[in-house]
């Protein structure tokens, strides 16, 4: 099922609020992003911004998990999400 440009933005949205309210994860996606702190307030509505997020979100399968327990989302929709998002196609490397 491939989600609509608009529910992949919801998703992307709970992402970023939800990586707002982590304390010790939030510093890492901005070290590893080079984001500032105001960047990410910025970049709450921009659906390449929560793409970032959700790409940062799913290098890791605890992340995702306690994402999805906290949203009440099954566990592969941040993925669907993702590809729905900018930049979010699959890559064919032929």
């Amino acid at each position: 099922m491939v989600l609509l440009q608009e529910q992949a933005e919801l998703i992307g949205l709970q992402a970023v609020a939800w990586l707002a309210g982590q304390d010790e994860l939030l510093p890492v996606f901005l070290g590893s992003t080079g984001a500032s702190e105001q960047d990410f307030r910025e970049g709450l509505g921009d659906p390449a911004f929560q793409g970032a997020v959700l790409d940062f979100l799913l290098m890791n399968d605890a992340w995702v998990r306690q994402f999805c327990a906290a949203q009440d989302l099954p566990p592969d929709m941040p993925f669907r999400a993702r590809q729905a998002l900018p930049g979010g196609g699959e890559v064919h490397w032929t």
